[in-house]
């Protein structure tokens, strides 16, 4: 996938950082960026045009996310991006756009993602507040399910259809969050 950025500060970084993270090939489009979007043309993680946006510049783009300061830039991208079918996100009004980015939360294998119907603000505040909850030990109890599945159907018998209902049962998060899903794991192995 092919994405442009327009928009090099603190929410066009981030927005970049994560989608070249997911695999998309980036350009971010700003006359002035942060350290964090230098360093990433630098080691080639994206590519930085260093200029002001031009409609142009979305042409190639299967994805556009307008993140820039300007409400007006914002809205002639929305306007451009929509004309030519792309998908776009527009960071400050997110109904110019057809899509909602979400507020994720990643602990490991484990990614809970928060939208809350373009108001980003009240996505992040509420992913912060499962956050808490969801932490590291989540990771840890799905890493051992995801072994424990691996290792019962390759012994090719019906043994995790069994297990599964129990270990993830109405309990799942009691036992993860109380100390005792391992003890639960361990007893099926």
């Amino acid at each position: 996938m092919t994405a442009v950025v327009i928009g090099g500060g603190a929410v066009g970084t981030r927005k970049a950082l994560a989608l070249a993270d997911a695999g998309a090939l980036v350009t971010v489009v700003a006359p002035v960026v942060t350290p964090e979007l230098a360093e990433a043309d630098r080691l080639r993680r994206i590519t930085l045009l260093r200029e002001s946006y031009r409609k142009d510049q979305i042409e190639r783009a299967t994805l556009v996310i307008a993140a820039t300061d300007s409400r007006e830039v914002n809205a002639q991208i929305a306007v451009d991006a929509n004309a030519r079918g792309k998908l776009v996100n527009i960071t400050d009004y997110p109904d110019e756009g057809n899509f909602h980015s979400m507020a994720l939360h990643r602990s490991g294998d484990v990614t809970i993602a928060v939208s809350s119907g373009g108001v980003p603000g009240a996505a992040a505040r509420i992913r912060d507040a499962i956050a808490e909850r969801f932490d590291g030990c989540y990771d840890r109890a799905v890493s051992a399910l995801r072994g424990l599945r691996s290792r019962l159907i390759a012994r090719g018998d019906d043994k995790w259809r069994t297990a599964a209902p129990e270990l993830l049962g109405d309990d799942f998060c009691d036992s993860v969050e109380n100390g005792s899903f391992s003890e639960k794991v361990d007893s099926w192995r």
